[in-house]
């Protein structure tokens, strides 16, 4: 038989403990009772590491959904802001491609000086106009215009 010593402790009267050894058997049940005490600690480990692995995919979806509803939101609030422009100005929303509502006026007062009318050409006081193409088509099938057959020559 196996024996364990422990030291000798003062009790509270100043007196020593006498030494004491235990069986093989006692030792064993010592040891047996603090492993299960140990192993009750992290009895749910593994539900816990579980748990833990949920929440860590559920805060990853949710940072994704939130991800998605900034991009949302900043696109809802270009599209008010381009509206906002487009009332001012007179100028489509869907042309304008601003990212702020500086950069948004100023692209449409570009473009309604692109649309507004130019002043005509005037050449020696005189309204310029291109020459027309002469429509082709419209006189050769006019009613005015007459067919005249060729005559079938015989051989």
């Amino acid at each position: 038989m196996e024996t364990v010593k422990q030291e000798a402790t003062p009790t509270t009267a100043g007196e020593q403990q006498p030494e004491r050894t235990f069986t093989q058997a006692e030792v064993n049940a010592i040891v047996a009772d603090r492993l299960s005490r140990e192993r009750s600690k992290y009895a749910d480990y593994d539900e816990l590491k579980a748990r833990a692995s949920e929440l860590q995919q559920a805060n990853a979806r949710a940072d994704a959904l939130q991800g998605q509803l900034d991009s949302l939101n900043k696109a809802t609030a270009l599209q008010a802001m381009r509206g906002r422009v487009s009332t001012q100005t007179g100028v489509p929303a869907e042309l304008l491609t601003g990212e702020t509502e500086e950069e948004c006026t100023a692209q449409a007062n570009k473009i309604k000086r692109f649309a507004e009318p130019s002043y005509p050409v005037v050449r020696n006081g005189e309204p310029y106009h291109a020459p027309s193409v002469p429509d082709v088509a419209a006189k050769a099938f006019s009613p005015n215009r007459k067919h005249n057959p060729k005559e079938f020559r015989s051989y």
